[in-house]
């Protein structure tokens, strides 16, 4: 690593003073509340305010991390949409416990989520799929994601032969690809504050319904 890299590295500091958190303001339902933070981080600017990092685990405890795109917060929790035999499907299929995690830099906000995955419909995840620009449509057909291929060429030849093959006519969603949705058992809303004394306010679901508890930054 090159000196002045490592040294800003173990220097670089932030002052965290936007805003505050408390027990007396935060919505009763976390549901609620992820709303409110995620419509405030779309109004700051944020054009990647729905991107969050998913965490899985497989079958030999190993963790693997990738960045995903919320798409709706439906059936009590966080929807998304990928390729079931992609390597974060194939973990979630071996353990639907996961986490995601909302990074919001200009509001100095974090919110950590816990909980099960399901899968959505095919209904539901054949109308996401058609939503989808056609690009997107196609590239889900043409991409085995996760796998691994001899070069790019490989990729983009299918990709051209496939955007032949279904010119002019509708793209049909594969059997492969469709929707997840976490329902979460733990949430937490984390606030930079000042002194590196930041605001942690965790929801957790028991006896069907949600307890509220602040935690220690």
């Amino acid at each position: 690593m090159k000196p002045e890299l490592n040294h800003k590295l173990k220097t670089i500091r932030h002052d965290y003073s936007i805003n505050q958190l408390s027990e007396d303001i935060v919505e009763k339902d976390p549901l609620k509340q992820f709303d409110s933070w995620l419509h405030e981080a779309f109004e700051k600017g944020d054009e990647m305010a729905n991107a969050f990092i998913l965490s899985t685990v497989n079958e030999f405890s190993i963790p693997s991390s990738r960045v995903v795109l919320l798409r709706d917060l439906s059936h009590g929790g966080f929807t998304f949409f990928t390729n079931y035999s992609s390597h974060k499907g194939q973990d979630m299929k071996k353990n639907k416990t996961v986490s995601i995690l909302f990074f919001w830099k200009e509001l100095q906000r974090q919110v950590r989520v816990e909980g099960l995955v399901q899968f959505l419909s095919e209904t539901e995840s054949s109308i996401y799929f058609q939503s989808r620009p056609r690009e997107s449509q196609l590239a889900a057909l043409a991409s085995k994601q996760s796998k691994i291929i001899s070069s790019r060429n490989v990729l983009e030849n299918e990709f051209l032969k496939l955007c032949d093959l279904y010119k002019d006519k509708n793209i049909p969603k594969p059997s492969h690809w469709g929707g997840y949705v976490l329902v979460p058992s733990k949430i937490e809303f984390w606030q930079g504050r000042e002194s590196r004394l930041h605001d942690r306010i965790q929801y957790t679901f028991e006896n069907n319904l949600w307890k509220i508890t602040r935690l220690a930054p």
